[in-house]
């Protein structure tokens, strides 16, 4: 009697503990599953541009940018449903002396304007492309883009320095021209931000100011911001190499791939023509790729090791297996990225550093600031040096020059603007 009764009571124990133990199970699995799902969603780059290509015609260009805001909308749309949010939707149109010709420059400042205007309306940054494409073009669109950045505060638009033919000397001096007027005209001198020279940059990229298109239309892509991808990556491989890049291409992979389905989805309900994904690591604000590489590094941006942790990105942006447009690179934009706006303060590096990482694995120099009294002599040499790399080793490179008027070296920059940061500027010489 005892022993059955002390059974008994034996099993009654073990019950409850049993059940404990069971209970205790489910909860830590929950756990684990909302910790993977959020660790997840921490990790979900934001989408930093969907873009358009569209060829206006000005009798019904307004038709037109509809249709493509509807294709651009269903993107976003889609990007949602996936737990992505996207940061800008952008629509480029044909280069800028065929989007204005015919026109007189007062007609064309209206019709641009109105384009402008209606950017902000539907909610779109504008892209009116570049305006010379080749060397023998007329320099006179050039001047007159140079009104149109220091009159009208959203268009983008840029120049092509070179191409697989050569290096365009013209287009250098004219852009270096149109820079300075740019830099003393515009409001804090910023209508210099909305203009790029680019060499060796092939259409149909996503990211501005350099995106162009020479055909018919309809056709979209896109780009992430993915330096925060970056951030996480080196945090956790600690420097080595191999790890690093294994890694880093298998989480861009990972978000290059959902772009691809989206837009696949997109085209084949819309009837507009996907052309890839655009998976250079765009940085934003705290989204730093200058903090990424000093994960790497263990040092500030500019030391020794980032040549190496640029290799790194680039050479992880390359292997991932989607259609790729665009840089496909590694960006270092001084102005918009809030580290590399800090280490520039500090003079950690400078415009040969930046020239030297493009040489291996950069995308030229973007958004550097220049003291005001920087000379349209020493522009040139500027644009040239990232002409005759980018034609040298067949990369597409950029250059988004930003001198500010009545600033010298050791002053620092006072642009208005969410995408920049303002830092100190350096000597020009």
């Amino acid at each position: 009697m005892s022993e059955s009764v002390s059974s008994l009571a034996g099993n009654n124990v073990e019950k409850p503990l049993h059940m404990r133990r069971l209970i205790t199970s489910i909860l830590l699995c929950a756990l684990a599953s909302v910790t993977a799902h959020a660790a997840a969603d921490a990790l979900r780059p934001k989408v930093r541009t969907i873009t358009a290509f569209v060829r206006l015609d000005r009798s019904n260009y307004q038709e037109q940018i509809d249709d493509a805001m509807r294709v651009l909308s269903a993107a976003r749309a889609e990007f949602a449903r996936r737990g992505y949010e996207t940061q800008t939707v952008r629509i480029v149109t044909q280069p800028f002396a065929e989007l204005v010709k015919g026109l007189s420059d007062t007609e064309a400042l209206s019709f641009l304007r109105s384009l402008d205007d209606l950017s902000q309306k539907d909610g779109f940054m504008p892209n009116v492309g570049p305006a010379m494409l080749h060397d023998s073009d007329d320099p006179a669109a050039m001047r007159l883009l140079a009104q149109v950045l220091s009159t009208l505060p959203h268009l983008n638009a840029s120049a092509i320095i070179a191409d697989d033919d050569g290096i365009h000397w013209k287009t250098i001096r004219e852009s270096a021209k149109l820079v300075r007027y740019v830099a003393d005209h515009s409001a804090h001198s910023q209508g210099t931000f909305l203009f790029a020279a680019t060499a060796m940059l092939k259409p149909l990229g996503p990211f501005y100011p350099g995106a162009y298109h020479t055909g018919a239309g309809k056709k979209f892509s896109l780009g992430f911001e993915g330096a925060s991808v970056v951030q996480q990556v080196f945090g956790s491989t600690h420097g080595d190499f191999d790890a690093s890049v294994a890694e880093l291409t298998q989480q861009l992979t990972i978000h290059a791939r959902v772009g691809e389905e989206v837009g696949n989805a997109v085209a084949a309900s819309s009837g507009w023509e996907f052309v890839g994904v655009d998976p250079t690591p765009a940085p934003l604000a705290d989204a730093s790729i200058g903090d990424a590489i000093e994960h790497y590094t263990g040092s500030p941006f500019g030391s020794n090791g980032t040549m190496t942790a640029a290799l790194a990105i680039t050479t992880a942006v390359k292997a991932v297996k989607v259609k790729q447009v665009g840089y496909s690179g590694l960006m270092l934009p001084v102005m918009e990225d809030k580290r590399l706006a800090q280490r520039w303060a500090e003079n950690t590096y400078e415009i040969d550093s930046l020239l030297a990482y493009s040489s291996v694995c950069g995308t030229g120099l973007d958004t550097v600031p220049l003291p005001g009294d920087v000379s349209e002599d020493r522009l040139v040499k500027i644009f040239s040096d990232v002409a005759a790399l980018a034609w040298k080793w067949h990369k597409p490179l950029t250059a988004r020059l930003q001198p500010v008027t009545n600033k010298r070296a050791g002053d620092k920059t006072d642009f208005d603007s969410q995408y920049l940061f303002n830092t100190t500027l350096h000597s020009a010489h």
